[in-house]
């Protein structure tokens, strides 16, 4: 998944110094290189497409302002990446180059007005323009020799591509040979997968126990460059024309609309939502439109591009930098989409809490494809905040059309409705008072938002909920055995596993068991080898972990690491927790003076360990474990109890690094600047953070002085 935005100045570029303005440019190129590397020749973005767009936009602006910071080896100069070494080379006689990017009505509206400008014509005369849907897979040229397809390529450098000619050719939407062809053509486009494609690509995965893809175009340019044509044969690929390189002898049409519909009558897929527009408000009214009809499209788009339609007044403009200045991507925000609620199904978490999980059409929101986002509760489904007031005017239904947003790695929330679009047999929701998976009685208790199934352990829904919670990549972390498959080990009665116990004794019982897990539908050999290998290896394990994995409400990985500092080995816990639960004060009043436990960790914890099936399940697990002890924080040290955040770029040590030495410490690191912070330790770049301290007269220091203090 793309990682978070790495940090760049907030100061406003005017405000900086030649020196300032030069470290900042140098240190976003290597951010932007390195993002523009994975994904054309990896495949495997780090960055979103709002922090890329972000980080290119301050880059440009960094080189606005001082131009001496532009040369030949400006990123503003190129184009993609050069191509991966695996493909062979391709070299364009016409490159293929990037579009400049618009992200508001305000900076289309200047860009129709900068080509009125630059051809002499009146503030209000209409320039013909075309509107086509932003396709987000995988640009491709196909260039065709004498009507026969001869060789395929990426887009590479944009001069230079890799040859993927052999994997074009399985692609059934391409046209091997074309009737009435010039001599060469060069037809150029984009490779995708479709919604439903993409989510068979990924059930297939799964099956193999292979990588998951994060989202269609990934999926896309992964199957376009394999090495082996076979593969790429399997994709369901398919391919949307829209403009081209080199011609000989010469071009049929005089307009870019007129040669995409003469790629139509070549055999070429092109996309129907393309339209001639006339004036910057009509290119805003279709891209409105797109935006709405985004989540029926069944593919991914990412935004708008309009183009002068007149390919004589293209050539007058001519070209600007890596862009032509006859076009422009209109970008769609990167984090919100609309789409259409299916259903709305009830997800029984491990501590019985009952959540509503909005079944969408799949959507595209912030490079990740999603089908499902949260509704949060009941009150939440009708509009009511946790202050009893109405905070959103209409209530969420099936069949209605909303908005969709994501954050980072935040699970994806359905945000609003689009009330105009509401169709006349919308339903509205009625909320369980029974848990869907056991029947038992939902309690909603007084204060609260959440509704909880009584059921406990008995419910098999919170069993298997919980066996997630253990395996999942922060807690145990044991690879092979996912969401998808526990349920079958909850089931089945050969080798079930009901209990976190239960999976690190599965190897030993299959040793002893005539039905053997390889012979079992979806195993084999080598995936339940793999699969007792990892769970093997997940046995040596943190204490932190070790807590996290029992599934204590109110007790999450944060407060699971405060208490594994706290207490150091699983037998202080342990004891610590019986005594609690047997009613002892000191060992309450002993968690209630740690930062960050407060009543109701203590009473969770209490509640947890006072029942007998728990202590009993616990001891179970704990034995089948090597729990690693955790060295306490120090309480002798300078910075002991000191709240110390850290910004700007460290040079000696990375964030993490320092977080981990500053714990080990004894102090608390916060990632954001508040009167109760005692110490800022700011690097080259350090932005508002620093400025906030400096307000707030929070001590700063350079990575040197603190290494000074705490020596």
């Amino acid at each position: 998944m793309p990682s978070s935005k790495p940090a760049a100045s907030d100061a406003p570029v005017e405000t900086l110094s030649p020196g300032e303005a030069r470290a900042e440019h140098e240190r976003i190129g290597e951010v932007i290189a390195e993002a523009d590397r994975l994904y054309y020749q990896d495949d495997a973005p780090t960055l979103t497409d709002a922090d890329y767009d972000a980080l290119r936009r301050r880059y440009e602006a960094l080189e606005a302002a001082f131009p001496a910071l532009k040369s030949a080896d400006s990123l503003t100069e190129r184009v993609g990446a050069a191509p991966s070494s695996k493909f062979g080379k391709v070299t364009r006689a016409v490159p293929m180059l990037s579009l400049s990017n618009a992200f508001s009505d305000e900076e289309v509206a200047e860009f129709v007005g900068r080509v009125r400008r630059f051809l002499g014509l009146d503030a209000d005369a209409p320039v013909a323009m075309t509107a086509e849907p932003k396709i987000d897979g995988l640009s491709c040229s196909l260039r065709y020799e004498n009507g026969r397809l001869a060789v395929a390529a990426t887009r590479g450098d944009g001069t230079v591509g890799e040859d993927v000619t052999a994997n074009i050719r399985t692609i059934g939407e391409v046209p091997q040979a074309l009737k009435g062809a010039p001599d060469v053509l060069e037809v150029r486009g984009e490779v995708y997968l479709s919604h439903e494609d993409f989510r068979r690509i990924n059930a297939r995965q799964e099956e193999k126990g292979l990588p998951l893809f994060a989202n269609p175009r990934n999926a896309a340019a992964g199957s376009l460059r394999q090495l082996d044509p076979e593969i790429t044969r399997q994709r369901p690929l398919r391919f949307f024309a829209y403009t081209w390189g080199e011609i000989a002898p010469a071009r049929p049409r005089d307009t870019q609309s007129g040669m995409v519909a003469w790629f139509k009558e070549l055999g070429f897929p092109v996309n129907p939502l393309t339209v001639v527009c006339h004036s910057a408000e009509e290119l805003l009214a279709h891209y409105r439109m797109i935006g709405e009809r985004r989540a029926t499209l069944g593919y991914d788009i990412d935004g708008v591009v309009y183009k002068v339609d007149d390919l004589a007044l293209q050539a007058r403009l001519g070209f600007v930098s890596r862009s032509p200045r006859w076009a422009i991507a209109h970008k769609f925000a990167a984090e919100k989409a609309t789409t259409i609620l299916d259903n709305i199904d009830i997800q029984v978490g491990r501590t019985g809490a009952l959540t509503p999980v909005a079944k969408l059409r799949p959507v595209t929101v912030g490079g990740v494809v999603v089908s499902n986002a949260t509704l949060h509760n009941e009150d939440y489904i009708k509009g009511i905040g946790t202050d009893g007031a109405r905070f959103r005017e209409h209530d969420i239904r099936i069949g209605d059309t909303v908005v969709v947003q994501r954050a980072g790695d935040v699970i994806p929330q359905v945000l609003d409705v689009v009330p105009e679009k509401r169709p006349a047999d919308a339903r509205p929701y009625s909320f369980p008072t029974s848990c869907p998976a056991c029947g038992s009685p939902a309690v909603r208790e007084e204060g609260e938002a959440v509704r909880r199934c009584t059921g406990g352990f008995a419910c098999p829904a919170q069993a298997v909920e919980r066996l997630r919670h253990v395996v999942s990549r922060r807690v145990l972390d044991i690879e092979g055995l996912g969401a998808e498959r526990l349920p079958f080990f909850f089931e089945d009665e050969d080798l079930r596993i009901r209990e976190p116990a239960d999976i690190f004794t599965l190897a030993k019982r299959d040793a002893e068991n005539l039905k053997k897990l390889k012979d079992k539908e979806g195993f084999g050999a080598l995936s339940a080898k793999n699969l007792f290998e990892a769970i093997e290896n997940s046995r040596t394990v943190a204490l932190d972990r070790v807590i996290a994995a029992l599934g204590i409400r109110h007790v999450g990985e944060t407060t699971a690491r405060v208490l594994a500092r706290a207490y150091g080995t699983w037998t202080a816990f342990h004891d610590a927790a019986v005594k609690l639960a047997d009613g002892d004060e000191e060992a309450r009043h002993e968690l209630d003076s740690l930062d960050q436990i407060g009543d109701a960790v203590i009473d969770a914890l209490a509640n947890f360990f006072r029942e007998p099936r728990n202590r009993a399940m616990v001891e179970r697990l704990v034995a089948e474990l090597h729990v690693q002890e955790v060295e306490k924080p120090k309480a002798d040290t300078p910075v002991a109890g000191k709240t110390v955040v850290f910004t700007g770029s460290l040079e000696k040590m990375t964030r993490d690094e320092a977080k981990a030495m500053a714990e080990r410490l004894g102090a608390k690191v916060a990632g954001s600047v508040s009167k109760k912070t005692d110490y800022v330790v700011a690097g080259p770049g350090a932005g508002s953070k620093l400025d906030k301290a400096r307000d707030l007269g929070v001590i700063v220091m350079t990575e040197d002085e603190w290494f000074e203090l705490v020596k």
